[in-house]
């Protein structure tokens, strides 16, 4: 069985969360650990944890299938050292509410360099995650592929590697795929020759041990448009053809995917049984 979710609301408690993975069709999910366009995250109340934990149980939702996403206000590669400090605070705040929760993974964009350089935004990013991971020992960090705009760290795969074997935790340390995002930085994830180089890349550059989600998203934009404008599945330039191809390659079959697409739970739900079609599961 394939293990397939979308990221979910908690709006109202984590407590939600289990419930309505399940009443979308999915066995995996993603959850903000606060409001992502706030600064501030405070832990959740025990009451709210027990129950979140009680529906986890009750649900059969694996630890390795529960996704944190950090908030949206974070820049660990940011060379204003205000921003870097409060970014810094951020993570270890998110990092303490996924250990709370018995979240293990946690995934952050690296972030942009604004112009500074790649060699000062991976460092900065490094030095960010060496001082959170050595306060908060529990959490996984996974690191996201991006589109090349504004700065960002981390639109080739390399980038990733250049962080991860700079850090002092590296076995602490995997990547998360999003395929709208590597199809807008130019890699064919359609095609399956071009999924194979893609995939043994990783292989070669991380081992594939480290590929520990995928964000499963159609793209509004060409291949390489460097957009960034997620699609529901199916609707976008990656389309039911090239998620045949990607889905269904044995590699990417073994990985939870995580659904971001525009819309609510019953869309998400829509999705999943897209998905499933295309699969051709029953």
């Amino acid at each position: 069985m394939v293990k397939i979710g979308a990221h979910m609301p908690i709006g109202g408690g984590f407590k939600r969360v289990p419930k309505e993975t399940v009443g979308i069709g999915g066995n995996t999910f993603q959850i903000f650990p606060h409001n992502p366009r706030q600064w501030k995250a405070n832990l959740p109340k025990k009451d709210d944890v027990k129950k979140f934990n009680d529906g986890i149980k009750k649900y059969g939702i694996s630890q390795d299938s529960m996704l944190c996403h950090s908030g949206y206000l974070i820049n660990l590669a940011s060379p204003k050292h205000e921003t870097w400090e409060k970014s810094l605070k951020l993570l270890i705040s998110e990092m303490q509410i996924c250990t709370t929760l018995g979240i293990k993974y946690l995934n952050i964009h690296p972030g942009s360099h604004l112009g500074e350089g790649l060699e000062i935004g991976v460092g900065n990013i490094v030095k960010a995650l060496d001082i959170a991971m050595e306060q908060e020992k529990s959490t996984f960090i996974l690191l996201e592929n991006v589109t090349k705009k504004g700065g960002n760290i981390g639109y080739e795969l390399e980038h990733l590697k250049n962080i991860i074997d700079k850090a002092r935790y590296p076995e602490r340390i995997g990547i998360t795929i999003d395929t709208c995002h590597a199809w807008d930085a130019g890699y064919n994830i359609t095609d399956p020759i071009e999924l194979d180089k893609f995939l043994n890349k990783i292989d070669k550059l991380f081992s594939l041990k480290k590929l520990l989600f995928v964000h499963l998203n159609d793209s509004k934009n060409e291949l390489g448009s460097n957009k960034d404008r997620h699609e529901n599945i199916g609707k976008g330039r990656i389309g039911i053809n090239g998620f045949k191809v990607f889905l269904n390659h044995e590699i990417i079959k073994k990985i939870p995917w995580i659904l971001e697409t525009p819309g609510d739970n019953d869309v998400h739900a829509q999705d999943i049984k897209e998905v499933l079609k295309i699969l051709e599961v029953e």
